[in-house]
């Protein structure tokens, strides 16, 4: 008799990830061995022992600063013995095993995930390990962190790692634990030297994150939601989009595994939770079941469109300007708007302004100047940055 159907659902899901890093990663080492510069030290690093690399840690900065992370003590709790971490079946041969992490809360969404990938990562070549991130707002964070990571550890997971970051103020609270978060996950790949790093968000986030994105008005990019893949080369990817939250937390009970539900997310305080337990039951209520599921189908569309977008930008982006290199007012005026638009905000970007605070409103007022022009000054933007119309150019810098 196979698996509960729950966690069939998680491992699959989980495998073809999985599968898509091996090939990157063998298509990755190929190259660089065509090229001559075979990463001598990775593969020197992935035939260590567990024993070895025990015996000379990487540990994370020490110093305290928003957002950084520090390596905790839970990082040294014992492991349990592991097959060599070098070549495994299924790899050509001296191909070092691709490292993925899975980083887990303590949640229903994150430990399903885990469970899932210390059950396929052995039969596919892949080394596992785990990291878990105490932001420091709750009382007794640091105990719960160390207990995530012991039962990770438990798992067969290795590296395992528990690090505090401490939460910055800046955006609000959400923007602020997520910036931390992410910085201390990059900062545990880099220094593992991780193929990626995998990422418990269900379709349910994503419904969620559409309809905060849907809230702000910041256009089509932002209703494509969280990308299956994201992050710098690629790091960060996400099995379960396509997975509702309750198959998640089947798994977990079929499985026997502790799940630990954060109050924050029951906090009416924070704006995702009053959408989880208000918004999103308002909105089925009123317009019946398969909300979650048209909300998702509408990130994947917006995506798709918000993608291709961006590349026909990208490509109009150097026809627009004149000899000089300056933007030329009336060749931007002839792109569609969503062309346009996407031109000003990367032109804006590179001059200096930093994206997370460039808005729409920002991009719209620069455009206004194409579009609206009636002798208006300057447009002051986020990060110093200053776009006026000049001769029939549109002229941006910082300073």
């Amino acid at each position: 008799m196979g698996p509960h159907p729950a966690v069939a659902a998680i491992r699959l899901a989980v495998r073809r990830v999985l599968h898509d890093v091996l090939t990157e990663h063998t298509e990755s080492l190929a190259r660089l061995s065509h090229a001559g510069s075979a990463p001598r030290s990775e593969a020197a690093r992935s035939d260590a022992s567990p024993a070895v690399r025990a015996e000379a840690p990487r540990t994370a900065p020490t110093a305290r600063r928003s957002g950084r992370p520090e390596t905790s003590a839970a990082s040294s709790l014992p492991r349990p013995a592991t097959s060599s971490p070098g070549r495994l079946p299924g790899l050509p041969a001296g191909v070092p095993a691709p490292l993925v992490l899975v980083a887990c809360s303590g949640g229903a969404d994150s430990m399903a995930l885990a469970s899932a990938l210390a059950f396929e990562a052995p039969k596919l070549s892949v080394r596992a390990g785990g990291v878990t991130v105490d932001h420091g707002l709750q009382d007794g964070s640091d105990l719960r962190a160390a207990e995530v990571a012991s039962r990770l550890a438990a798992m067969g997971l290795d590296p395992v790692e528990a690090v505090s970051v401490r939460v910055g103020r800046g955006g609000g609270p959400e923007a602020a634990a997520r910036d931390a978060r992410y910085a201390a996950l990059d900062d545990a790949a880099e220094r593992h030297g991780a193929a990626a790093v995998l990422l418990g968000h269900t379709r349910d986030d994503q419904a969620e994150t559409v309809l905060l994105g849907l809230a702000r008005g910041s256009g089509i990019r932002s209703l494509s939601g969280m990308a299956a893949v994201s992050g710098t080369r690629g790091r960060y990817r996400r099995p379960f989009l396509q997975l509702d939250r309750q198959t998640a937390r089947k798994a977990c009970m079929v499985q026997s595994l502790p799940v630990w539900d954060d109050p924050h997310n029951a906090d009416p305080a924070y704006t995702r939770s009053r959408l989880r337990h208000e918004g999103l039951p308002a909105l089925e209520k009123a317009l019946g079941k398969g909300v979650v599921e048209a909300l998702a189908r509408t990130a994947q569309l917006s995506r798709d469109d918000a993608d291709a977008l961006d590349t026909w930008a990208a490509d109009a982006a150097a026809s627009v300007r004149d000899e000089a290199g300056q933007l030329d007012c009336a060749k931007l005026y002839a792109l569609p708007p969503a062309v346009r638009r996407r031109v000003l905000r990367r032109a804006v970007i590179d001059a200096g302004a930093p994206a997370g605070s460039l808005f729409a409103r920002h991009v719209e007022e620069v455009d206004r100047l194409i579009t609206g022009w009636r002798g208006q000054g300057a447009i002051n933007l986020p990060g110093r940055v200053e776009a006026r119309r000049q001769s029939g150019r549109l002229v941006i810098r910082q300073g």
